[in-house]
Order: structure tokens, then sequence, then C-alpha cells
């Protein structure tokens, strides 16, 4: 999941690995309980369609020295 907090002060959540599987709260602990919410409702639409689940994306974290 990855979580950005917007100029407003709203945290945006989307999970890259389920494609526009997305959410968003007041707060990071209401934005990362509400994209809880967001896959399981998506991951049980995806089985209630016969739809396989999506491979992991894999990501690398890179440091840059400055």
């Amino acid at each position: 999941m990855i979580v950005e907090q917007d100029e407003d002060g709203v945290f945006a959540v989307h999970c890259p690995s389920l494609p526009g599987c997305i959410s968003q709260g007041r707060t990071r602990d209401e934005a990362l309980s509400n994209i809880r919410e967001a896959i399981a409702g998506y991951l049980k639409s995806l089985e209630k369609h016969q739809e396989p689940i999506p491979p992991p994306i894999s990501e690398e974290i890179v440091e840059v020295a400055v």
C-alpha cells in the first residue's frame, strides 16, 4: 500500500497490486482502516466474478545520496 497526504491533510491510500483499489481518510489510521475494507471488498468481487487475484508487485526502495 502507498499512503500519501494531500495539501488539505487528507490521507489517500492505494494498493498497486489491486488496480483501482483506493481509499482515503482524515487521519492515517482512518485511511488504513478504509483501505483494508476496500481490499476485502475488492477480493470478494474477484471471487464472485471468478476472476484471479492479480500477482503481487514487488517494489524496491532506492536511496539516493545527495
